[in-house]
């Protein structure tokens, strides 16, 4: 599926201090992406903080993104959930002609097994009208699909065309690359696996970092994509530091404190997720300065 390949960004979601959603703050978002240069862009993933957003807010969000993209870059809705029939109704929520695909993250919590996951994503698959994108990220969800399981989906339904893997296993990413069929696509779910994923044979990416800096991530994917090897890797470690520095409170914690700095939106989350550390914040600043041009970056 070639809309859905390079670098798509997992959007966060601005909200104001009083922990409404920060509407003005969308369209700067999706300018920023669309100006650093990313392929498409996903809405309402984990990143988005989707879980503690009420279906009011996700229906007016997804207005508000389809709106602001004006159909620049193809858009993919995050769509999952681990209560299956419930997850089902949600397909009415939205004007899915306005999406190229859906991303379906495996159910949390009550870790069904690999022969539930295939029934869940089978009955995701018979119903939408999209192409589907498994979503494996076990560290969240407690529940890891197999790449034997992957393999089946993607022999048995034609519209579930690629997995967002973020296992944070390199052996299986290349294991899942090995055994699915070409016009399946893996894409990393690892902000800092992406590059040797792709040089493995992954489609891509569906960042975090891009959030804040989309023109040098989408460098080292597309250089990646093209082979490019020491260009893709001289990015790669550029960046590395910073990669690793948003995560170490969660996520979207640390990127939000990028977010801010880069004047996007404010550095405002719901609960139970709480604003990093000063340490943290302090460190992330530090280094983004290190990355980016000093006149962009507020004091």
């Amino acid at each position: 599926m070639k809309e859905i390949q390079g670098h798509g960004v997992a959007m966060i979601t601005p909200f104001k201090r009083d922990g409404a959603v920060d509407f003005d703050a969308l369209p700067v978002i999706v300018d920023h992406l669309i100006a650093g240069g990313v392929d498409y862009l996903v809405v309402l993933g984990t990143t988005a903080e989707t879980v503690t957003l009420s279906k009011e807010e996700k229906i007016d969000l997804v207005g508000r993104i389809i709106d602001a993209n004006s159909g620049r870059l193809p858009l993919v809705l995050g769509l999952g959930g681990n209560h299956t029939q419930e997850l089902l109704g949600m397909f009415e929520w939205f004007d899915l002609s306005a999406f190229s695909a859906l991303l379906s993250v495996t159910p949390y919590y009550n870790k069904p097994n690999q022969e539930g996951l295939y029934q869940h994503y089978k009955t995701i698959a018979t119903l939408s009208s999209l192409p589907v994108i498994l979503y494996n990220v076990p560290s969240r969800t407690g529940v890891n699909i197999a790449p034997e399981t992957v393999l089946r989906l993607a022999k048995d339904f034609e519209n579930i065309v690629a997995v967002k893997e973020a296992s944070g296993d390199f052996q299986q990413a290349q294991t899942l690359i090995k055994l699915c069929p070409a016009n399946f696509s893996v894409l990393s779910g690892d902000d800092e696996m992406s590059l040797p994923m792709i040089l493995a044979g992954a489609k891509g990416v569906i960042s975090v970092i891009g959030n804040a800096l989309p023109e040098h991530y989408s460098k080292i994917i597309h250089q990646g994509l093209l082979r490019n090897i020491d260009e893709a890797y001289s990015i790669q470690y550029h960046l590395l530091d910073l990669i690793r520095m948003i995560y170490l409170e969660g996520n979207p914690t640390g990127i939000k404190v990028l977010m801010e700095t880069l004047n996007l939106c404010k550095n405002n989350l719901r609960l139970p997720l709480v604003q990093a550390s000063k340490h943290l914040t302090l460190q992330l600043k530090d280094e983004l300065k290190n990355v980016m041009p000093l006149q962009t970056i507020q004091s």
